[in-house]
């Protein structure tokens, strides 16, 4: 298992089209991946239980990587957040 933080650096935070994007990329992932501030942590392959996150720019979020896809999904998450989810900024 892989646990680490990602910080939400886009200026809407993990908005609807954001909380999309994780989801889906999430999903091509043959393990499981859970994120959120704090425990229970949520499975982030559900667009809706990202959305209820509420994660604002700023927020620190724990994510756990688990099987055997996991350290493809932890560095395609990365990527993702890096790139400020496609927006630029």
């Amino acid at each position: 298992m892989i646990q680490t933080k990602i910080k939400v650096i886009n200026k809407l935070g993990l908005h609807a089209r954001a909380a999309t994007k994780l989801a889906s990329l999430a999903g091509r992932y043959s393990c499981s991946i859970r994120t959120g501030e704090k425990p229970p942590l949520v499975d982030a392959k559900s667009i809706m239980s990202l959305m209820l996150l509420a994660a604002n720019q700023g927020t620190d979020l724990i994510f756990e990587f688990d099987g055997p896809e996991q350290e493809l999904a932890h560095t395609a998450m990365r990527e993702l957040f890096d790139d400020y989810f496609g927006e630029g900024e």
